[in-house]
Protein backbone atom coordinates (compact mmCIF):
# COMPACT_ATOMS: atom_id res chain seq x y z
CA UNK A 1 0.00 0.00 0.00
CA UNK A 2 1.31 3.30 -0.86
CA UNK A 3 1.40 5.97 1.46
CA UNK A 4 1.70 9.73 0.76
CA UNK A 5 2.81 12.42 2.65
CA UNK A 6 3.12 16.29 1.81
CA UNK A 7 4.75 18.68 2.83
CA UNK A 8 6.45 22.23 2.51
CA UNK A 9 2.97 24.90 2.67
CA UNK A 10 3.45 27.82 4.78
CA UNK A 11 2.56 31.40 5.25
CA UNK A 12 3.72 33.64 2.53
CA UNK A 13 2.77 37.28 0.81
CA UNK A 14 1.34 37.13 -2.82
CA UNK A 15 3.90 37.05 -5.29
CA UNK A 16 5.77 34.67 -3.24
CA UNK A 17 7.32 31.19 -3.74
CA UNK A 18 6.72 27.74 -2.05
CA UNK A 19 8.01 24.62 -3.37
CA UNK A 20 5.88 21.80 -2.08
CA UNK A 21 7.06 18.42 -1.83
CA UNK A 22 5.14 14.29 -1.54
CA UNK A 23 7.07 11.41 0.04
CA UNK A 24 5.64 8.19 -1.05
CA UNK A 25 6.54 4.80 0.61
CA UNK A 26 5.51 1.47 -0.13
CA UNK A 27 4.43 -0.04 -3.33
CA UNK A 28 5.95 1.47 -7.07
CA UNK A 29 6.10 4.49 -7.45
CA UNK A 30 7.70 5.32 -11.20
CA UNK A 31 4.96 3.61 -13.15
CA UNK A 32 2.70 5.80 -12.35
CA UNK A 33 1.14 9.06 -13.40
CA UNK A 34 0.72 11.98 -10.29
CA UNK A 35 -0.94 14.84 -9.49
CA UNK A 36 -1.41 18.08 -6.80
CA UNK A 37 -4.39 18.59 -6.18
CA UNK A 38 -5.77 21.45 -3.26
CA UNK A 39 -9.03 22.42 -1.64
CA UNK A 40 -9.51 25.90 -0.35
CA UNK A 41 -12.37 25.88 2.20
CA UNK A 42 -15.87 25.66 1.38
CA UNK A 43 -14.67 24.10 -2.34
CA UNK A 44 -14.18 20.52 -3.89
CA UNK A 45 -10.81 19.38 -4.44
CA UNK A 46 -9.79 20.56 -7.57
CA UNK A 47 -6.57 18.75 -9.72
CA UNK A 48 -3.58 21.50 -10.60
CA UNK A 49 -1.21 20.16 -12.40
CA UNK A 50 0.13 16.12 -13.44
CA UNK A 51 2.95 15.09 -14.22
CA UNK A 52 3.06 11.13 -16.14
CA UNK A 53 5.39 8.10 -15.30
CA UNK A 54 7.50 9.69 -18.80
CA UNK A 55 7.28 13.15 -16.57
CA UNK A 56 4.85 15.00 -18.88
CA UNK A 57 3.33 18.11 -17.34
CA UNK A 58 -0.40 19.25 -17.78
CA UNK A 59 -1.20 22.33 -16.04
CA UNK A 60 -4.70 23.72 -15.02
CA UNK A 61 -5.32 26.83 -16.36
CA UNK A 62 -5.13 28.94 -12.94
CA UNK A 63 -1.93 28.08 -12.58
CA UNK A 64 -0.22 27.72 -15.71
CA UNK A 65 2.61 29.53 -15.93
CA UNK A 66 3.14 29.54 -12.51
CA UNK A 67 3.76 26.15 -11.45
CA UNK A 68 5.88 23.38 -12.29
CA UNK A 69 5.61 19.88 -10.79
CA UNK A 70 8.53 17.52 -11.35
CA UNK A 71 9.45 14.00 -9.72
CA UNK A 72 12.52 12.17 -8.88
CA UNK A 73 11.57 8.58 -9.67
CA UNK A 74 14.66 7.04 -7.49
CA UNK A 75 13.75 9.00 -4.26
CA UNK A 76 10.19 8.73 -4.95
CA UNK A 77 9.12 12.43 -4.50
CA UNK A 78 6.82 14.69 -6.26
CA UNK A 79 7.54 18.38 -6.12
CA UNK A 80 5.11 21.37 -6.86
CA UNK A 81 6.89 24.66 -7.13
CA UNK A 82 4.82 27.89 -6.93
CA UNK A 83 5.67 31.16 -8.31
CA UNK A 84 4.09 34.27 -7.99
CA UNK A 85 1.63 32.98 -5.40
CA UNK A 86 -1.98 34.70 -5.41
CA UNK A 87 -4.32 34.79 -2.26
CA UNK A 88 -6.87 32.38 -4.45
CA UNK A 89 -4.19 29.71 -4.13
CA UNK A 90 -4.75 29.53 -0.57
CA UNK A 91 -6.06 25.58 -0.11
CA UNK A 92 -4.75 22.76 1.66
CA UNK A 93 -2.58 20.97 -1.29
CA UNK A 94 -2.77 16.98 -1.59
CA UNK A 95 -0.34 14.79 -3.99
CA UNK A 96 -1.72 11.20 -5.28
CA UNK A 97 -1.87 9.03 -7.88
CA UNK A 98 -3.26 9.22 -11.18
CA UNK A 99 -5.74 8.60 -12.63
CA UNK A 100 -8.54 8.90 -9.62
CA UNK A 101 -9.12 4.68 -9.56
CA UNK A 102 -5.78 3.74 -8.27
CA UNK A 103 -5.74 7.06 -5.95
CA UNK A 104 -4.04 6.07 -2.67
CA UNK A 105 -5.84 7.14 0.91
CA UNK A 106 -5.73 11.48 1.02
CA UNK A 107 -3.09 12.04 3.17
CA UNK A 108 -3.50 15.39 5.78
CA UNK A 109 -1.77 17.28 2.93
CA UNK A 110 -0.08 20.72 3.38
CA UNK A 111 -1.77 23.97 4.01
CA UNK A 112 -0.52 27.15 1.79
CA UNK A 113 -2.06 30.45 2.89
CA UNK A 114 -0.92 33.89 0.72
CA UNK A 115 -1.60 36.46 2.15
CA UNK A 116 -2.09 39.71 -0.12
Amino acid sequence: QVQLVESGGGLVQAGGSLRLSCAASGGTFKSYAMGWFRQAPGKERELVATITSGGTQHYADSVKGRFTISRDNAKKMVYLQMNSLKPEDTAVYYCNRLPASIATPWGQGTQVTVSS
